[in-house]
């Protein structure tokens, strides 16, 4: 159960960038409109590939948030990761300083880091081992995102990465309240970034029958809750929230947005891809998120779902709502912004946060796009197809990864008292 003595965490800013655009505002309007931001692969000769489709992020230009140097010593995924802590500490107006730098942490996870540095090196090696550059580690290594956010920005307090497949920056979320809470820092820059589309990646999941087909019909591909689903579509993307104890948050005037209320984790010690049977470690996890944050499974208004559009995800996780929220499963609103946005991997769960945010700011609800034909398995309110205005005072995000990682968080909206 919650304690009284934890300190209350805010978010005071945020930022994104996805294929719906580079910053947090162009993707909020890319998801209230229900546009769909995967399209045909343009990064590389798809030849040989099932799946021709991508959620690439198309206009980042790096340059504006390190410069060229840094910029060939740091994988996408890096880069990615500095610019939307950039975003974040901006929309924050919070300045990082000599005097207040060793409180001021960072959590980053990704799923597969600086695979496209892998790779290259690689194929250099190949040709001749003295071709492989001796940045190849610093590039590669998942942990970098949160050095070089560190490094840029001076940030001298706790630092971690989190590396749990797709629920890993939903961990390096509720691990970033949890270091406030405890007492730690003051604040953290939390998130997640994701980088690794390249021929190889698709090739993979591929062959483990995991992505969409649709190549025919790109927008249409990602359709989470959707009889007709057909897998997921690989995107890249990140996602950063300056997490502030709420004391520290008010002393400096600061805008607060949310409020980060409760963090649950599981493992379904089960299967390394497939969920568990009856879903029982989603179900522990949105329990504990419950549990932890204080309040009634009633008092929830609204879940950004893991909602992958395979098979296998959509069923169970609907299932797990059922179980956990009983009748109220049909009076909250459930929907998958992975239907516009494509799945991102490990930053999803932070993105999709920020779309929990978002939702609570504006009193509107993300639709599930692609919603044509009722699956009998998903029958709960999936927001089909069209935002729709509603007040949300509490919002829960779920996040699921390879190897059985289960992550709920839960945030909550308003003045706070």
């Amino acid at each position: 159960m919650r304690s009284d003595r934890r300190r209350r965490v805010v978010v005071t800013g945020i930022g994104m960038i996805t294929p719906l655009g580079s910053t947090v505002e162009t993707t909020w309007q890319g998801i209230l409109a229900g546009r769909s931001g995967i399209g045909p692969i343009t990064r590389f000769d798809t030849s040989g590939l099932e799946t021709t489709i991508a959620g690439e992020v198309r206009d980042f230009d790096p340059t504006l948030y390190m410069d060229r140097k840094e910029i060939r010593r740091a994988d996408r995924f890096a880069q990615l990761a500095v610019a939307t802590a950039g975003q974040a500490l901006a929309d924050a107006s919070l300045a990082i300083t000599p005097e207040n730098a060793p409180r001021v942490g960072v959590a980053f996870g990704s799923g597969i880091g600086g695979v496209s540095t892998l790779v290259d090196n690689i194929l250099a090696h190949a040709k001749d081992p003295r071709k492989v550059s001796p940045f190849m580690i610093p590039m590669m290594i998942i942990d970098m995102a949160a050095g070089e956010i560190a490094m840029k920005y001076g940030a001298k307090g706790s630092n971690m990465a989190h590396v749990s497949a797709c629920a890993s920056s939903a961990h390096a979320i509720g691990e970033a309240a949890a270091t406030i809470g405890r007492g730690q820092a003051d604040v953290m820059l939390a998130g997640g970034s994701e980088a690794g589309l390249i021929k190889i990646s698709i090739a993979a999941f591929n062959q483990a029958r995991a992505l969409s087909t649709r190549n025919d019909d790109p927008a249409g591909a990602s359709r989470p809750f959707d009889r007709d689903r057909d897998g997921f579509v690989f995107s890249e993307a990140a996602g950063c929230l300056v997490l502030e104890e709420l004391e520290h948050a008010r002393s400096r005037g600061a805008r607060i947005i949310a409020e980060v209320i409760g963090h649950g984790m599981s493992a379904d010690a089960y299967h390394i891809t497939a969920p568990a049977e009856g879903a029982e470690g989603a179900v522990r996890a949105m329990r504990m998120a419950i549990a932890d944050a204080g309040v009634a499974a009633s008092d929830v208004d609204y879940i950004n779902a893991h909602g992958t559009s395979t098979q296998a995800n959509d069923g169970s996780e609907t299932a797990a709502i059922k179980t956990v929220f009983g009748k109220h499963a049909y009076e909250l609103a459930v929907s998958s912004t992975k239907s516009m946005t494509g799945h991102t991997l490990g930053a999803a769960g932070a993105i999709e946060v920020i779309f929990c945010v978002l939702a609570m700011r504006d009193g509107m609800l993300p639709p599930t796009i692609n919603q044509h034909t009722p699956d009998p398995e998903c029958d709960l309110d999936y927001v089909p197809n069209a935002a729709r205005a509603a007040r949300v005072d509490v919002a829960m995000s779920n996040s699921m990864g390879f190897g059985g990682h289960n992550a709920s968080l839960i945030m909550r909206a308003g003045a706070l008292t």
